[in-house]
């Protein structure tokens, strides 16, 4: 299939939201080896690579020999621990051992970091994220990490940040025919191990709400094939393809719900940019859209027995969103135009 070619375009306000990232980081100007000023901003300038990109490169572009040593590596690099680097996601890991919050980085390079997440997040969604992540490491740049595969410029790159509850990535479309550069992951622990059922204080339950209603919607007829006795693996989000999903298929239900499922599939790509959002889309389309897709409820994972499902789950053909609330929310995200990518979970 020919790679897609989706143009990511930075709009004036994100220009000026990169520029001022990279103004704060005065340091990384006419460093020995690093890039000089004219050359910095001109990685800063708008281009057909989103901003993410634009300052991930300013980043890799100010490390030192040393630095690179320890968290850049070949874009084809297997991890003695997690195997394919590119293709990895998980719930609470770090690619590289230096934790961003830790003297290892400068406060320049520190700052650029932190732009290339807010690029990534949409900006209605920046106080949510610090939420969740002071709520389970601390804040920004705690037990978290990042990875840079391949160089810049080459055609394959990939930025990578990890920590707990969070893979997040960007590659400017290094990596053919996926959605948000491979699997991502996201999810959020509010402190008790096993929350109550509307999941207080939890900033991701807002898009389980939306689920359920969809479920209560359903006839009694799409709800027996709606409901799964048994959670997969909250990991295994590898594609299947054409082999029969579980769960109901989207196909067969009515109007009103598929505009419900239409509401729920916004509200799953809404804390992410719009580049990203419409990437998703794409390579949904591509398989055959919502059609091809099948919604299950799980009922092993029901907290209280009261009906509200924590863990569900939307796959297609190559389309994978795993929503586990039980016992905190942890969400598994893996969307390519086809089904032949591999995901290395």
């Amino acid at each position: 299939m020919p790679r897609r070619s989706l143009h990511r375009s930075i709009s004036r306000r994100g220009f000026l939201a990169t520029s001022g990232v990279l103004a704060a980081a005065p340091s990384l100007l006419g460093g020995a080896g690093l890039l000089t000023g004219p050359t910095l901003l001109r990685a800063a300038e708008p281009s057909a690579a989103s901003t993410a990109e634009t300052l991930a490169q300013a980043l890799h572009a100010s490390l030192s020999p040393s630095q690179r040593e320890k968290v850049c590596f070949a874009w084809d690099y297997v991890h003695p621990k997690f195997g394919l680097l590119r293709s990895r996601v998980g719930n609470n890991w770090n690619a590289t051992e230096p934790e961003l919050k830790s003297d290892f980085y400068t406060k320049d390079q520190k700052a650029i970091a932190r732009g290339i997440f807010e690029q990534l997040i949409h900006p209605e969604w920046h106080a949510r994220f610090d939420r969740q992540m002071e709520d389970d490491c601390g804040g920004f740049g705690h037990a978290q990490s990042i990875a840079m595969l391949g160089e810049p410029g080459s055609g394959k790159f990939q930025f990578l940040l990890t920590g707990r509850h969070m893979t997040l990535r960007c590659d400017g479309d290094s990596e053919e025919h996926v959605a948000f550069a491979g699997p991502i992951f996201y999810g959020h622990d509010t402190g008790a191990f096993n929350e109550p059922a509307d999941h207080e204080g939890n900033v991701f339950w807002s898009q389980a709400v939306a689920a359920n209603k969809l479920a209560a919607m359903l006839d009694g007829k799409q709800r027996e094939a709606a409901l799964v006795a048994k959670s997969p693996a909250e990991n295994a989000v590898g594609f299947r393809g054409d082999a029969r999903l579980d769960g109901l298929a989207v196909s067969e239900m009515s109007p009103d719900q598929r505009g419900e499922l239409e509401r729920v599939l916004a509200l799953l790509l809404e804390p992410f940019r719009d580049t990203d959002r419409a990437e998703a889309r794409t390579c949904l389309a591509a398989q055959g859209g919502l059609d091809r897709c099948r919604l299950a409820f799980f009922r092993d994972a029901d907290i209280g027995n009261d009906g509200v499902w924590d863990n569900w789950r939307l796959e297609g053909p190559s389309f994978v969103w795993h929503y586990r609330g039980a016992p905190h929310v942890h969400v598994w995200v893996n969307i390519a135009d086809t089904p032949t990518v591999a995901t290395n979970a």
